[in-house]
């Protein structure tokens, strides 16, 4: 196999969750944190839905820090975005940045909150995500959850910021 050949298949094997794959790919060379054609690594394009297979890909060395060439996000906004809790939890348990913002000045919180995602929302907010933040557009997390109607999520965040102060 070739180089680019391993290096897709390491991909595809990740996006479809498929952890026995992903070690033989690995095993048989593939590097775990470089590119496919679409310049995405097997972390960025992980099932996120799988949690042990995010896992396993961080114990084999994979960069969390990768950011998308498109849009500059990081899996810990994947994950956030899309309101996976279990793969949020692995990647903090790794040390992910909750702080790190992608090209529009978006912490991985606001996307949560965008989405209403409570309880990554909590989460990031445990790991002190600035909860007074304001992204590229000039919008906190609690107004993004007011303007996308996610009633319980700014609610909690309200709660939070009067009973922590500013940002911590």
């Amino acid at each position: 196999m070739t180089p680019q050949s391993l290096q897709e298949g390491l991909c595809n094997a990740s996006a479809r969750g498929n952890l026995s794959e992903v070690l033989l790919y690995v095993e048989k060379g593939a590097a775990i944190n470089e590119p496919n054609k679409y310049g995405r690594t097997a972390l960025q394009v992980v099932m996120l839905g799988n949690a042990g297979l995010v896992d396993e890909l961080l114990r084999l060395g994979a960069n969390p820090d990768a950011r998308d060439p498109i849009h500059g996000i990081t899996i810990i906004h994947d994950a956030a975005r899309e309101g996976y809790e279990e793969s949020v939890r692995v990647l903090l348990a790794h040390g992910v940045d909750v702080n790190v913002t992608d090209d529009r000045g978006n912490l991985p919180l606001h996307l949560a909150a965008i989405k209403g995602h409570l309880s990554v929302v909590r989460l990031l907010m445990e790991k002190t995500a600035l909860p007074q933040s304001a992204n590229g557009m000039g919008h906190t997390a609690l107004q993004l959850a007011q303007m996308n109607m996610r009633e319980t999520t700014a609610c909690f965040i309200q709660e939070y910021i009067d009973a922590v102060g500013h940002n911590n």
